[in-house]
């Protein structure tokens, strides 16, 4: 088939390796100038690193290289994802700097309008693949007295829209948020700034990269153990004896980490301990301490403003650039970078089928995050945002392949609805409706990628599954389920970038039925 794959990001990339590989001819649509979304060099803000550590940041069969630190910066992920459309030869089959303006349903098929500078194209496809990612559009915050603000010179970015510190040298720089992004913008805006002020509308717990300075958190938190720590809508196995005559001591497991972070990063002494308990920071989000932050801030060359949002922002009767608090306090401000999260839009999308994309909430309904519902030939993938982003986009992408091949037996749609409306009932209790309109799957990456590959008839060898219990996950162990599935797909061999002689993970203990399975007719 011939496939249109809007985004080349962590999603559009493996999407794309992964259908050539099976035998389509693909297409894949960027509008910016690289390969790597969040990663492209427009949209990184200084500052940026992985959320998790590089090994956990990769595909199955692409590991990051030798040489990058435990968290690869933000040009190390680009250059890493560039590397993987190299070699498997995505790069050709990528149109950069071509904007997608419109898809549209025709007959059995597709019709796409892009873009590439004043050269406008409409073109024809049997299906497409939406992988602009959960992190496509950010959101920032409308401020009354914006207009003389920045009519004065004073500027109002998106956190990716400040891709260089230079522009706050010398600079009141006020960062909206206190996510990750907003500390990792907060440190090197600092060591330029002649102030640097956070405006953290709700404190967030934060987990030490080294807990007490010794145990990396990726022991705990990245491994089946770690996401066994939350309770998942279904319990499984040891998860039962964890949530039921152990659970006491679970949440004492988690709890115990707030105590530490306190100690740690002196939490009391600098007045920024969170509320609530560190078992709920799934509830908000889970974040990693950005290094340098709360040095910053126990130096005073960072202030956090806790609890507070900006009321407006104005020029005072001096001339002067200001930020008003919410308490009445007055800020000098010569820029506002607001670290405020995203929105995930779809505007290519004509009316009809965005019709039936969301509930009456806005939550994207989606099956397994890919598959909506009354869309035929029209799939998602990167709407399963997680720890292994890169890992649950390429599971994704072969169950893609899976049913474009007609090889995955599915319930009804009625059922997978059903299914569907209960997964983001239970995100919206288990998140606290923090599941970024029904797209993130954190802290169930590993459930999630388990369900996928269930469908799949697929599945890692156990006494790895096992191991992954203590150790923390390495993506690596999945490098064999690809190929499995392409051999029952009766698809080509691998193709660009097969590498033979790379040790493989304990093969494969399930596989698919010998011949593919005719799917549903609704």
């Amino acid at each position: 088939m011939r496939v249109a794959i809007i985004g080349a990001g962590v999603a559009g990339l493996t999407t794309a390796k992964v259908l050539l590989q099976a035998g389509h001819d693909v297409v894949v649509f960027d509008r910016t100038p690289d390969v790597g979304g969040v990663w492209s060099r427009t949209r990184r803000y200084p500052g940026l690193t992985t959320q998790s550590p590089g090994v956990q940041y990769a595909f199955s069969d692409h590991p990051m290289p030798e040489g990058f630190p435990e968290w690869p910066t933000g040009a190390q992920v680009q250059e890493y994802l560039a590397s993987y459309a190299r070699r498997f030869g995505v790069d050709s089959r990528t149109r950069l700097g071509t904007v997608v303006e419109a898809v549209r349903q025709a007959g059995a098929g597709w019709s796409v309008d892009s873009r590439t500078g004043d050269t406008a194209v409409s073109e024809s496809f049997d299906r497409v693949v939406v992988a602009n990612g959960v992190f496509c559009e950010p959101s920032v915050p409308e401020f009354p007295g914006a207009d003389d603000f920045t009519a004065a010179g004073g500027r109002v970015l998106a956190g990716t829209e400040f891709t260089d510190v230079e522009a706050a040298r010398d600079r009141h720089v006020l960062v909206v948020g206190y996510g990750k992004t907003a500390c990792d913008i907060a440190v090197p805006v600092a060591e330029v700034a002649a102030s640097t002020d956070v405006i953290a509308r709700q404190l967030l717990w934060k987990i030490p990269r080294k807990i007490a300075g010794v145990v990396n958190f990726k022991a705990l938190l990245l491994t089946r153990l770690g996401e066994a720590l939350f309770r998942y809508r279904r319990l499984r196995g040891f998860e039962k004896f964890l949530h039921g005559p152990a659970d006491r001591v679970r949440g004492g497991l988690l709890d115990s980490l707030g105590p530490v972070s306190v100690r740690q990063f002196g939490l009391a002494r600098l007045g920024l301990v969170p509320p609530g308990r560190m078992q709920d920071i799934v509830k908000g989000a889970i974040g990693l301490a950005t290094e340098g932050f709360f040095e910053g801030v126990a130096d005073g060359t960072i202030r956090v403003h806790r609890d507070r949002t900006i009321a407006r922002l104005a020029v005072d009767a001096d001339d002067r650039r200001v930020a008003e608090l919410d308490d009445g306090t007055r800020l000098p401000a010569d820029l506002v970078v607001c670290a405020t999260g995203f929105t995930q839009g779809v505007p290519f999308l004509d009316g009809a089928v965005q019709d039936k994309l969301f509930d009456e909430r806005a939550n994207f309904l989606l099956y397994r995050q890919i598959l909506p519902f009354d869309v035929p030939g029209l799939y998602f993938n990167g709407y399963n945002s997680s720890f292994f982003s890169p890992l649950n986009a390429e599971m994704a992408a072969l169950w893609i392949a899976a049913d474009l091949a007609g090889a995955l037996e599915l319930p009804g749609a009625a059922e997978r609805r059903a299914h569907t409306e209960e997964q983001i009932a239970f995100m919206d209790v288990a998140t606290n409706t923090h599941h970024c309109r029904g797209t993130k799957i954190i802290p169930f990456s590993l459930h999630h990628a388990d369900e996928v590959l269930d469908d799949l008839g697929l599945q890692i060898g156990r006494a790895v599954r096992a191991r992954h219990w203590l150790e923390p996950v390495d993506p690596a162990a999945y490098r064999d389920v690809t190929p499995a599935l392409l051999e029952r797909l009766g698809g080509p061999a691998p193709g660009p970038g097969a590498d033979p002689e790379l040790p493989s993970a304990e093969p494969v203990v399930d596989s698919l039925p010998p011949e593919p399975v005719p799917v549903r007719n609704d």
